[in-house]
């Protein structure tokens, strides 16, 4: 990549990352997510009779925190499949590089004789 490239591409993610945190500091805002709409229709259903059968070990001291843990091993994921990707196509130019140097030596003894 080229460093202009590299350096917008930069800029993006600081405009991202400076919105969310503006975003986050200034709202109060909920971020639940549909168990607590599950939970919801299951006491509708059941009159308020139905009693989990366990209960959290740890419950985040926030639902941004319970997110976070949830995107966590989507986004570790994601880094390996990028490096695994990455790996075999430097491997690739590498070999296709020492292939087309190997080429131009032999063919330039050849022209030679």
């Amino acid at each position: 990549m080229s460093r202009k490239l590299e350096l917008i591409v930069l800029a993006i993610v600081l405009i991202f990352a400076l919105q969310f945190f503006y975003t986050s500091s200034t709202t109060n805002a909920n971020y639940g997510g549909t168990d607590e709409k599950a939970e919801g229709v299951i006491n509708d259903i059941t009159g308020g009779t139905y009693k989990p059968i366990s209960e959290p070990i740890w419950k985040p001291p926030s639902t941004e925190i319970e997110s976070l843990l949830f995107a966590l091993p989507a986004a570790i994921g994601a880094g390996i499949i990028g490096y695994v990707l990455g790996y075999y196509r430097a491997k690739k130019k590498c070999e296709n590089e020492l292939a087309y140097k190997g080429k131009s030596k032999s063919e330039g003894d050849s022209q030679s004789l």
